[in-house]
């Protein structure tokens, strides 16, 4: 986090924390006798996944964490869970590092095939941990656990057979939503930039629904922005439009696909034969534009002007990195899509029986209060515990003066394994 003044009066800005940075452990919080090996495990339908287990010996208790798109081994909450006693399980997905192989039906397998490996290992108390965009995908798979399988999900949003019916997929004894966002395709809808006027093209731009143009309240740090609320109303119904039609295309292309198999299967020829075998990749470009990033009396909070992303908004709208950036039509519906992802906590949470503890980073600009207060209403748990910490997105003091919020998210944890609904 960085300082800019105005008035004499340090204003934060955002410094980058998407992906690892700013997730990392301190390598002297770990015990010194702690052990860790690597697990390479095959899911029900035959993805092969990297787990990591840290544990000192002895626990029969597990704490596993897994992001559908990210893989954090030195996790910083990791030291913490060793000190309550547990284990801790740090798991990758199949899809590591980018959306064209992810779609979060094929990750619930994934997660199975670590919490069934736990299961075997002798943990007879299993804990889910998600943190960021690992909560709405530990949600959805306590959902789909909690079913009969033949109530669970037969296929994914574009029509792709998911396994699930078919896959064990052992129910965790508890949850923990640590900075846990409303799922991925919410999270892109209130930061997609509705004023792109072509996909093929990002630089062309509607300049009276933009969010970065002066005339409508944008302005740069140390300045907070000022929108309208008729802006704003604009604004969001602009976002909804601009998703519905990326949805349109993407199943538009789901179908025409889908469509050459089955002429293929009919008539073979060399065209149907290229169609069938054709996986369109495309560019989703300007994903870091929630106005409540630039406008800090949206939603007031802790939170310092900017996004994970920091705080330049042109480098992370037209940079090659950013949400979304890369999707196939399937990974779009099924992990970007706010209309059509099955993995989002309004979705979810309400299947949520488990005793559950959510810690929420008052400083997150990813996750604003609204949003929590919305997360911590649909879980459906009755045994539920709320707690909020100083701290941006992954818990690091927004001002060097203020404590690390990770400690205390960490302190939270231990005491919360502690208590004796899991004794």
């Amino acid at each position: 986090m960085t300082d800019s003044s105005i008035a004499g009066i340090a204003q934060p800005v955002a410094t980058t924390t998407a992906g690892l940075r700013g997730t990392y452990w301190n390598p002297e919080r770990l015990p010194p006798d702690v052990r860790l090996t690597t697990h390479a495990l095959t899911t029900e339908d035959g993805a092969v996944v990297v787990g990591y287990l840290f544990r000192r010996g002895g626990e029969t208790t597990v704490v596993s964490t897994m992001h559908p798109r990210e893989l954090v081994v030195p996790q910083y909450i990791v030291p913490e869970i060793l000190d309550s006693g547990a284990a801790a399980w740090v798991q990758g997905a199949r899809s590591v590092g980018n959306d064209i192989r992810l779609e979060h039906e094929s990750a619930l397998l994934d997660l199975a095939a670590g919490q069934q490996f736990l299961a075997e290992l002798g943990f007879t108390t299993r804990i889910l941990l998600g943190i960021s965009g690992g909560g709405p995908l530990a949600a959805f798979y306590s959902q789909q656990a909690a079913l009969p399988s033949g109530q669970r999900i037969t296929r994914s949003p574009a029509g792709k057979p998911t396994g699930l019916n078919e896959a064990p997929l052992p129910e965790s004894h508890g949850l923990v939503l640590l900075s846990t966002h409303p799922g991925q395709g919410k999270l892109l809808l209130a930061a997609i930039d509705p004023a792109v006027i072509d996909e093929s093209d990002p630089l062309l731009t509607n300049e009276a629904i933009s969010a970065f143009n002066a005339a409508n309240g944008f302005k740069r740090p140390p300045e907070s922005s000022r929108y309208s609320e008729s802006f704003l109303v604009d604004y969001r119904a602009a976002q909804l439009e601009r998703v519905k039609k990326i949805d349109a295309r993407a199943k538009e292309l789901v179908e025409r696909r889908a469509d050459a198999r089955r002429r293929q299967k009919a008539a073979p020829s060399r065209e149907t034969a290229l169609l069938a075998a054709y996986s369109p990749i495309f560019n989703v470009w300007r994903t870091d534009a929630d106005p409540r990033c630039f406008d800090l009396s949206i939603d007031p909070s802790e939170r310092a002007y900017g996004t994970l992303w920091g705080a330049n908004p042109f480098v992370s709208n037209y940079g090659s990195v950013g949400f979304a950036r890369t999707c196939t039509p399937e990974s779009w519906l099924s992990n970007w899509s706010a209309l059509s992802s099955n993995a989002t906590m309004e979705k979810c949470a309400p299947s949520i029986t488990q005793p559950t503890l959510m810690i929420e980073y008052t400083g997150d600009n990813s996750v604003f209060p609204a949003d929590a207060d919305l997360i911590f209403s649909q879980i459906g748990a009755g045994d539920k515990e709320r707690h909020k910490v100083h701290g941006n997105h992954h818990g690091q003091p927004i001002r060097a003066e203020r404590p690390n919020g990770q400690l205390a998210a960490g302190r939270i944890l231990r005491q919360w394994l502690g208590q004796a609904r899991f004794r």
